[in-house]
């Protein structure tokens, strides 16, 4: 017989598939007519992203089309982290950032969750920005699972490394 089977829960995005969603809001923002003579742009500052547009209104429309984008390309909205918009000069500004790994405070939520309500033969470590599951059962990890994402967190979770 085997020993554990085990599945990591991690928060993590593709970086390409956000700078492809990033290019595509940048194009949209370009050609769209209700954006013309806005200033409306959308651009990568380091880890940042920063829209901007002449107008509050404007800057939030920017946003949405970044969102939208972000959809498009399969990546879950919990992991974009957006500021408030700030009026900078004549520009208002709105500066986001995409979240990596799961913090020690939510890892220990969710092993809290599986403690409490999961099948008593899961057993949870915390490893750096994941968490790894390991039961002998695999019917329990699958279990463990369902749990995690009925569970409505404030952070995006994926499942990886399932053995």
């Amino acid at each position: 017989m085997a020993g554990d089977s085990s599945f990591d829960v991690v928060s993590k995005v593709d970086q390409m598939e956000v700078d492809n969603a990033l290019n595509m809001a940048a194009k949209e923002v370009g050609q769209r007519y209700d954006f013309k003579g806005t200033g409306a742009s959308i651009k990568k500052s380091g880890e940042a992203i920063e829209l901007e547009a002449s107008g509050e209104e404007r800057v939030k429309a920017v946003l949405d089309v970044f969102q939208t984008m972000l959809v498009r390309r399969k990546i879950d909205l919990k992991s974009l982290d957006a500021g408030e918009p700030r009026l900078s000069g004549k520009v208002w500004k709105i500066t986001a950032s995409m979240q990596q790994g799961i913090s020690q405070e939510n890892a220990k939520k969710i092993a809290k969750l599986l403690r409490d309500e999961g099948p008593k033969a899961v057993k949870t470590q915390i490893q750096g920005d994941e968490l790894r599951v390991s039961s002998k059962s695999r019917d329990d990890l699958q279990k463990c699972q369902a749990l995690i994402k009925g569970a409505d967190y404030d952070f995006a979770v994926q499942f990886t490394n399932y053995r």
